[in-house]
């Protein structure tokens, strides 16, 4: 039995991401904010769900102890809640920003803390939702800023854990056709079923094969 908990999976990579590995025989902890959107997916996949800011350790504690308590241990934890201002140092909402550094990078950061003794015992996986622009800058991105410190909180845990024989996958994706956006995307874009297949891809790497950073574009993306 493989046991994996997914942040932000009531929408778009979260849930896709859940209904793959549910295919593949996972046991599926998803926890999300919003408790109506979280219920529906609950009920639609049949995953077990946990309630909750990302951003608070306490409920991301709590996310842990339920798949311990529900399935007796956990295997693989996906940080994937975030979300993006879509503006700049220019024209941003500094309040805005304070919550957007919270969720995207406190958020992971906490989930990894809370995890750590029970992918220490079942020699798990970690994968950050990091992002193209988190390896590219462009003027004035304070989403940027955020998934900057994904990708180096990425390399400070692989070096941390690699001893004790767990993975961990930067998973960086460019445009994803998702919620994430505020209107239609603009320009080539993946779906969200395309970086669950990433995220499943690294899930299933051998015993001793650490995938530590995939980028991940549609065809036809220049950035």
């Amino acid at each position: 039995m493989t046991v994996t908990l997914i942040t932000g999976g009531s929408s778009g990579i979260g849930r896709a991401t859940a209904r793959l590995l549910l295919g593949k025989g996972h046991r599926i902890v998803v926890t999300g904010r919003d408790e109506a959107r979280l219920k529906a997916v609950g009920q639609e996949l049949g995953v077990t769900t946990a309630q909750g800011d990302a951003a608070d350790f306490a409920a991301v504690q709590a996310a842990v102890e339920t798949a311990l308590e529900t399935y007796g241990r956990l295997d693989n934890v996906v940080a994937n809640a975030g979300f993006a201002t879509h503006d700049t140092l220019d024209t941003g909402d500094p309040e805005r920003w304070r919550e957007m550094v919270l969720t995207n990078v406190l958020g992971p950061t906490l989930l990894v803390k809370a995890a750590l003794a029970p992918l220490r015992a079942a020699r798990g996986r970690i994968v950050l939702l990091g992002s193209v622009a988190g390896v590219k800058n462009t003027p004035g991105n304070v989403y940027s800023v955020t998934k900057w410190a994904v990708t180096a909180l990425a390399e400070n845990t692989r070096m941390l854990l690699t001893g004790d024989g767990v993975g961990v996958t930067l998973v960086a994706p460019g445009r994803v056709d998702t919620p994430f956006w505020d209107g239609p995307v603009q320009g080539p874009a993946l779906s969200d079923e395309d970086v669950a297949a990433t995220i499943a891809w690294v899930l299933a790497q051998p015993p001793g094969v650490d995938v530590n950073t995939v980028l991940v574009r549609p065809i036809g993306q220049a950035v």
